[in-house]
This record gives C-alpha cells, structure tokens and sequence, in this order.
C-alpha cells in the first residue's frame, strides 16, 4: 500500500506536469499560449494537495483530500481551455482514484474483525460515537446490547479451538441476517459482540435480542457429526440524556453479568 502510493524517493505525486519544449520566447515557450495557464495552475492546485497528504498520517484525512483532488481534476473535463493538458488530467483521475480505493480498502479493513468479519473493537468505537452524536441531534432512540456466548471457555477445552471459531462466525452470521441493514455488530472482546440499534426503542431491542436467541436454538452448529447447543447472555441499555459511550457500555456490560448470574440465555435490561 505505502509503496504505491509514493514513489522511490518517497515523495507523492498525483499528478505529472507535461515537460515543456522549445526555448522561450518573451517569457513563454514558442508553442504556449493562454490555454496553458489553466493547466500550470491545475498542477499547482495538485501539487498542494500532495504536500497535505504527506504531511498527515491519518488514513481518513487523506481520502478527504484525495476526493477534494478529484472534485478538481473533474471539473477540469468541462473546460475548453484544457484541451492540451487533457490526457495528463484523465492520467491524475486514475491515479487518485485508484490511490483513493486503496486508502479506503485499508480503512475497511483496519476496522474489520478478521475472523468474524464483524467490526473490531476500533470500528465498534467510531461506529458507537457517531451513533450517540447523531441520536443527540435528532433526538431519536439508541439502544445497544452486549452479548456474551454462555460456556464458551467450555466449549473451547471440549472441543478445540476450531469449532469455538465456527460458533463465533456462526453467530455473527445469524445477528447479521436478522438485524436491519442500519444494525451494527462489532466483536467487542474474546466472546463478547455489541449490536448497535439506532432508532431502536428499549422494548424493540430486547424483542430482537430474543428472537436473536430463538434463531440460534433452531440453528445449531454442527462440528464433527454432532450438534452443538449454543446460547448468549444479553444486557440491554437505551441511551439516556447526555450519557457518555462509556457509561452506556458500562451500564450493558453490568446488566449482560446480571444476566449470567440469572442462569444464562436471557435477556437483562440496564439499570
């Protein structure tokens, strides 16, 4: 990744100014003339655009820049004056496009549980305050629930390791066939998943973690020729006025315990 986007002396270039030919004559090469002056400013416009990004070392900023670059390079399709420089703008198109797809596979994959292919612990942070500003500023419904697989440590000593992986991936496939498509599920540790549920009331969330639960029971997993029985303890929070992500986290994490204590395979609503 790194190495494509810069070249060997380290420096990025979006885009390569044409060589000029010809002596100059009066201050301009023979062949230049006024349509060359839009073209000498575009580079300069991309060359600035190339400093900021090697000036920063966050992943998201760069794409912001890089789409600030092709909002540029674009508009330059529609002037005439451009008619001379125009393969070496389609040239930069490509070449920011292409550096900016790279960026944001990279971003993905940064956030992305490997195994699970749910959100990591990073992904569920981000994904988790942009969800508490947006509830804020609507002033609409968010729920989380934290679940945490019953015996899994059991499971894992039983069974091996391989089959406690299969049951993981299982699970996060049956939590993302059942959710709607603004759900989120992130592997928040070893066993434990936080599902987001923005514009969820408490009451609809606590019914999709059960019926979570009934998908499970009627889905079991089979490894080795036999099946095995898995269930999750559910703790369940709203959101309230003002609450920070961790207190909201904090007051699942509880109420997911209570439910373990409980005897396992419920669902607990936050105090």
């Amino acid at each position: 990744m790194a190495a494509q986007a810069k070249n060997d002396n380290n420096v990025v270039h979006l885009a390569i100014p044409p060589a000029s030919t010809g002596r100059k004559v009066g201050g301009k090469s023979p062949g230049q003339s006024k349509s060359a002056a839009p073209a000498a400013e575009y580079f300069q416009r991309i060359e600035l655009y190339a400093r900021k990004i090697r000036q920063t070392k966050n992943i998201d900023s760069i794409i912001e820049t890089l789409e600030e670059a092709l909002r540029e390079t674009r508009a330059l399709h529609t002037s005439t004056e451009m008619a001379a420089a125009r393969q070496q703008v389609a040239h930069a198109e490509e070449r920011i496009e292409r550096l900016k797809s790279e960026l944001e596979l990279v971003t993905h994959l940064v956030r992305e549980d490997q195994l699970t292919r749910a959100l990591n612990r990073r992904g569920l942070e981000e994904a988790l305050k942009r969800e508490v500003a947006r509830a804020a500023r609507t002033s609409s419904p968010l729920c989380i629930a934290m679940i945490d697989i019953d015996n899994f440590k059991k499971l894992n000593d039983t069974h091996g390791h391989q089959a406690g992986d299969k049951v993981l991936v299982h699970i996060v496939d049956i939590i993302q066939d059942t959710l709607r498509t603004n759900d989120l599920i992130g592997r928040y540790g070893g066993e434990e998943f936080l599902v987001l549920l923005p514009g969820s009331p408490l009451e609809a969330a606590c019914d999709v973690m059960q019926r979570l639960q009934s998908q499970l029971a009627q889905k079991p997993i089979v490894w080795e020729n036999q099946e095995l029985r898995v269930t999750f303890s559910v703790g369940v929070a709203a959101l309230r006025p003002a609450e920070t992500e961790p207190t909201l986290i904090g007051r699942t994490d509880k109420a997911m315990y209570e439910a373990k204590r409980k005897g396992k395979n419920c669902v607990v609503v936050a105090a």
